[in-house]
């Protein structure tokens, strides 16, 4: 069930357009959990979870910019309340990007250790938002780098070069920059940030394929296509992009450099090689990426202290 609302709420001296959803679906979905994979590091000004468990979250649409808040009662029952000229927009797909087209029902894991998680993350679904540029802007970031790294260069380029959040945002959020704008950022600005030459030439070029990406939403195997032809990004890459814009539960971000350890602890009680993981995963089919997240978000089912990633690795 689904009920749209659509208001003009004045915020400031300009009036900012408001529609509201209240969708009671026939399964359970968690945002929080749903859309966690989403947030890049604990100071993403896209990303913000009040103490209430309250959502907020930013975003570019076709339409415009956009601030949406995602209220709960119970996992069938979500509150979705949206500002600015990407509003309406946003309303429209959130039922998307909060995993309605997921499948998990078909996902039946016989493995004890997956079985036990899979009964823990009630409410967890793939989500699908449609917006690819969004979602390999900070993909291509984290290449080559660990991970807190990578979520600092983020926050500090989108706190510099992107927009105030329309609406009733909290403080210090923002909206990602336009493909334009990510073409005008100096050289020195990627420097300061800790984004290097390669990374920052890849964006950038990237950026010129922004509109064709987010039109290929719908079409799994054309995004997968016109990504494998971009320079710059590889598998790794791509999958970052399949399971956060286009749903894609079988996205395995193999190359990732925690990937075999966590899984091979989780199951095998011995990290698996780099070698051996796509094997291993195959039997995963078409849920190796829902395989994955199920391990990253039970952090007991692996050790909690690995060896850190290498300053440099060539993982695109």
């Amino acid at each position: 069930m689904a009920i749209p609302t659509k208001v003009i709420m004045r915020s400031g001296p300009a009036m900012c357009e408001r529609h509201s959803l209240h969708w009671q679906p026939g399964f359970p979905v968690d945002a929080n959990l749903t859309l966690t994979g989403l947030r890049h590091g604990h100071d993403d000004p896209t990303h913000r979870v009040e103490r209430d468990g309250t959502l907020w979250r930013t975003a570019r649409t076709a339409s415009g910019p956009v601030t949406y808040r995602i209220r709960q009662r119970r996992l069938d029952d979500l509150f979705v309340d949206a500002w600015g000229p990407g509003s309406a927009e946003l309303i429209d797909s959130i039922r998307s990007e909060l995993g309605a087209d997921d499948r998990p029902d078909l996902f039946r894991p016989t493995h004890p250790v997956l079985k036990a998680a899979w009964h823990r993350s009630p409410g967890l679904r793939m989500p699908c938002t449609g917006r690819l540029f969004e979602a390999i802007v900070p993909a291509i970031i984290e290449q080559r780098v660990v991970g807190l790294d990578a979520a600092a260069s983020f926050t500090q380029l989108v706190r510099t070069y992107g927009e105030p959040a329309p609406g009733p945002a909290p403080d210090a959020m923002r909206i990602p920059p336009t493909p334009e704008v990510w073409r005008t950022v100096p050289s020195w600005a990627w420097r300061r940030a800790g984004v290097d030459l390669h990374r920052s030439r890849t964006l950038i070029r990237t950026s010129r394929y922004a509109a064709r990406l987010d039109r290929l939403a719908g079409d799994m195997a054309g995004a997968y296509a016109l990504m494998g032809k971009l320079p710059g990004i590889g598998t790794w890459t791509a999958a970052q992009v399949g399971h956060s814009a286009l749903g894609d539960a079988d996205a395995l971000p193999l190359g990732d450099y925690h990937l075999g350890r966590m899984t091979g602890m989780a199951l095998l009680g011995r990290p698996l090689e780099d070698k051996e993981v796509e094997e291993f995963y195959e039997s995963f089919r078409p849920h190796r990426y829902r395989v994955f997240r199920l391990i990253e978000l039970n952090p007991r089912l692996s050790p909690r202290r690995a060896p850190r990633m290498p300053r440099s690795r060539p993982l695109h």
